[in-house]
């Protein structure tokens, strides 16, 4: 077996591993808030991350100098604080599964910010995504059986919407001033953590449960989360296809929605399970994943 197959074999492997690790985090963000407050532990999570990537770059020889600070800062304000924040909100009355597939439209928001930002005119495959989407979000919502539970499903989708957001900046950073991708995720996580620490200090919440359970949750999510499948993330971008690595925005939602049901017992009902459905055939419209493709490359 050639090195070429080896290195192309392990980083499926580890595309499979990325997947499952995002999609736990999401159980283990609604599990840690019976023992914190949503913003609070957001802020531990990103401040102990950007930590974290800091000491990779040092051990790795890169520059710690930042890219330019405007830019980077509302990439983090949009990427880390806001996607997380409404997203960790979402969690308080949302259940896990439910949150994790709203927060995942973001390739439908990044489609339609890039067509103001960066002028890149969305093509008849990202319009045919989109209708699919709408009509996956309307049966996921069901406005006609009332607004009860309306918050936590605007609060994740407007978590996708931040991190849509984050997305397309990111982009136009790496267009006009190549940054290193690690420098540039260092540096924006930090700015998004201390605009959560901001948040914290103004919104009451209740105090920390520093209990095993807490200690666990905060552990996995820092270093498991944000550091171990990071790393993953750029085996499976250097040596995957494009279209393979879009995968994962398949893949967590749909293993984030599985785990729930397994683990917190959070069952979709049949319109739910319509609209997940529809939701994950504009995510492959949109992301121009080729299914027959991707099978005969396995």
């Amino acid at each position: 077996m050639s090195h070429s197959s080896n290195s192309q074999r392990g980083a499926v492997l580890a595309l499979f591993a990325v997947i499952l690790i995002w999609a736990y985090s999401w159980i283990v963000m609604k599990q840690v808030l019976q023992h914190a407050g949503p913003f609070e532990f957001a802020a531990y999570r990103y401040m102990l991350g950007a930590l974290l990537l800091f000491v990779v770059l040092l051990v790795s020889g890169q520059s710690l100098r930042p890219p330019p600070l405007l830019p980077t800062v509302l990439i983090g304000l949009c990427q880390t604080a806001a996607f997380q924040g409404l997203g960790q909100w979402a969690l308080v009355d949302g259940g896990a599964g439910h949150v994790a597939l709203l927060a995942y439209t973001m390739p439908f928001w990044a489609v339609l910010l890039a067509w103001v930002i960066l002028r890149e005119k969305p093509s008849s495959r990202h319009w045919f995504g989109l209708g699919l989407a709408a009509i996956g979000l309307l049966c996921i919502i069901e406005p006609w059986r009332g607004l009860g539970s309306v918050r936590s499903t605007l609060l994740a989708i407007g978590a996708g919407s931040a991190w849509a957001m984050g997305t397309v900046l990111s982009k136009r950073m790496f267009q006009r001033h190549a940054p290193t991708p690690l420098n540039l995720t260092a540096w924006q996580m930090l700015f998004g953590a201390l605009g959560l620490c901001a948040v914290t200090m103004l919104v009451p919440q209740r105090p920390i449960d520093w209990s095993p359970a807490f200690i666990t949750g905060l552990v996995y999510s820092v270093v498991m989360a944000s550091s171990v499948a990071w790393g993953l993330w750029l085996v499976v971008l250097r040596q995957l296809p494009t279209a393979v690595a879009s995968l994962s925005s398949l893949g967590v939602p749909i293993v984030g929605v599985l785990l729930a049901w397994a683990i917190l017992h959070e069952q979709p009902t049949r319109m739910e399970a319509l609209g997940i459905a529809f939701v994950l055939l504009g995510l492959i419209a949109v992301s121009g994943v080729r299914l027959d493709k991707l099978l005969r490359r396995s």
